[in-house]
């Protein structure tokens, strides 16, 4: 049976798609957001964390790991993620959990387990599974067994996407697909590629195919202070929705909650420090958005 990368499933989410829904996340992306609150998800193999606070230096790693990938540094464990197989089951003697692997190898039908055991909420609540990472169509063979599997069992499948694909992927995926939740983050294409390492141009055009193909699309822009939270930079957003037919949008305000977990991945955070914005400038820019006939759904 065919396998994916899976690093977290999520129960009882109701901000990715309508009622309650389960959350599968797949690795890979190959975007580089520099807030992306899932920096885990970013590598499609399967990465180690390490939770400094969780860790009581007793070594233990250190005498069990391959190729010398953790060594004692005082009261704590130094990391050398670029040495060793990849193979983490040595992470395992850690007591204390402060060693843990982000990335698990799971088929179709352990996945589809997990997703079952929230039907009952699913047929309560008009909910059903959301697809995210990452980018889940990096491992688009995977998701498609899993959403025929959904769609031929009645539960309700959303996929939550960069756009930064092959359109033939989305073309093959689209049948299967009842909302796409859909980023855009910046019009230009600049901006995007400083703060993505990617052009939106293909994101761009992708959009257009789904909303031409008669796609269920919810786009969201994840407004970062400085970056694209003006609103100019909304205002131009709604205006290329308005010419490719979309009518549900919404922003994601900016938070620090995955901030923690580059320092876990040894990854440098950029935004550390960065303000969220008040309250009221979020409802002024929903108040615009909504005055334009937008709804978030």
């Amino acid at each position: 049976m065919m396998r994916g990368n899976v690093f977290d499933i999520q129960r009882y989410s109701i901000h990715d798609g309508e009622g309650i829904r389960t959350v599968v996340f797949l690795k890979g992306c190959p975007l580089r957001c520099r807030w992306c609150a899932n920096p885990e998800s970013w590598e499609p193999d399967s990465s180690l964390f390490y939770v400094r606070s969780r860790c009581i230096g007793c070594g233990t790693c250190t005498a069990v790991c391959p190729d010398h990938e953790a060594e004692k540094d005082g009261d704590h464990i130094r990391l050398h993620r670029e040495r060793g197989t990849k193979d983490y089951a040595w992470t395992q003697a850690c007591p204390t959990g402060a060693l843990c692997v982000k990335g698990e190898r799971m088929d179709v039908r352990e996945v589809m387990e997990e997703i079952r055991k929230d039907r009952v909420f699913y047929e309560h609540s008009h909910g059903g599974v959301t697809f995210s990472g990452g980018e889940p169509l990096m491992q688009k063979e995977f998701l498609l067994e899993l959403l025929k599997t959904c769609r031929a069992e009645g539960i309700h499948t959303a996929v939550e996407t960069t756009g930064f694909v092959n359109t033939e992927v989305l073309r093959e995926v689209m049948p299967y697909v009842e909302l796409f939740l859909y980023d855009v983050k910046a019009m230009d294409p600049e901006v995007h590629r400083k703060w993505t390492g990617q052009s939106n141009e293909i994101i761009l055009e992708n959009l257009r195919f789904l909303a031409e193909a008669g796609a269920g699309i919810m786009v969201r822009t994840p407004m970062i202070p400085g970056v694209n939270d003006r609103e100019e930079d909304i205002r131009q957003i709604m205006e290329y929705l308005k010419a490719c037919g979309i009518r549900n949008y919404a922003v994601l305000p900016f938070h620090q909650y995955g901030s923690g977990k580059y320092e876990s991945a040894g990854i440098p955070y950029e935004l550390a420090g960065l303000p969220v914005h008040e309250e009221s400038y979020v409802q002024k820019i929903q108040g615009m958005i909504a005055a334009e006939g937008f709804q978030a759904i």
